[in-house]
């Protein structure tokens, strides 16, 4: 536990900061963040980062984390993002044959989403920044209120589960704690930061994060338990890699996102 809050008051020391400042040094942060997370990933399936695979999936995560405020840098040299994916796959399957299917077609299959998976969630964590501080937070509140509402409600009140292959410990008395313990959070910081156009909004908004928060928690659950992994990594001490923290996010700020932009 002593390593766990050590690593957490770390973590956020550095974070946080970065969050404020935005531009560069964040983006250059999620690129770090996001690699990461795909080395994580590739590891877990037996693919080497530095490796023919691994270095074609992080040039493509690049590519799609590029933040639209310089997208036309991309434009003036011709470079589609989902032009580069398209192309990845017809790489990666002529590389199946090239290998005499040393790297597989599953292996293909595994590489392209792990890729878009991981690009996709944290370029809206740049895109999401770009467009307003306060969403940010609100994000990374919802998903702290979630966790600890799924936890503690689950903990005193659980005793249905809510899908016991997945993730054993997880029941529906908590599920819907999260979700209740998402909408009090927001709530309060709607009436701090008036941050949306009105409270229904906000109540609409934190159900639907706290409920893909909780979805893309149990997805990395299912990802580590088919693939036989306590952790996704060991780079934070006591909470396992980047996925591990991350997983919710990585859920959230796409569906956040989608949402902002078509109720404000």
């Amino acid at each position: 536990m002593k390593t766990r809050i050590i690593t957490a008051v770390v973590a956020a020391a550095l974070f946080i900061p970065i969050v404020f400042v935005g531009g560069i040094p964040f983006t250059i942060l999620i690129y770090l963040m996001a690699s990461i997370g795909l080395f994580e990933l590739l590891r877990m399936k037996k693919i080497a980062l530095f490796s023919v695979p691994g270095f074609v999936s992080l040039f493509i995560l690049w590519v799609l984390l590029f933040p639209t405020r310089y997208i036309e840098l991309l434009n003036e040299i011709n470079i589609s993002k989902v032009g580069t994916v398209f192309l990845a796959v017809m790489f990666f399957l002529t590389y199946t044959v090239i290998t005499k299917n040393k790297f597989t077609f599953d292996d293909v299959g595994f590489t392209i989403v792990a890729t878009l998976y991981v690009g996709v969630g944290f370029y809206f964590f740049i895109e999401t920044r770009d467009l307003q501080l306060e969403y940010i937070f609100f994000a990374l509140l919802l998903v702290w209120a979630t966790d600890s509402g799924a936890y503690f409600i689950g903990r005193s009140f659980g005793k249905k589960k809510l899908w016991p292959e997945i993730s054993p410990n997880k029941t529906i008395e908590g599920f819907f704690g999260g979700v209740f313990s998402a909408i009090v959070i927001a709530l309060i910081f709607q009436l701090v930061t008036n941050v949306l156009p009105s409270y229904g909004h906000v109540i609409f908004i934190a159900i639907f994060v706290s409920m893909f928060g909780q979805m893309g928690d149990l997805v990395e659950s299912a990802l580590k338990r088919h693939y036989h992994v306590k952790d996704s990594g060991t780079i934070l001490p006591g909470h396992g890699g980047i996925l591990d923290r991350f997983d919710s996010l990585l859920f959230v700020l796409p569906i956040l996102y989608f949402l902002l932009s078509i109720t404000l």
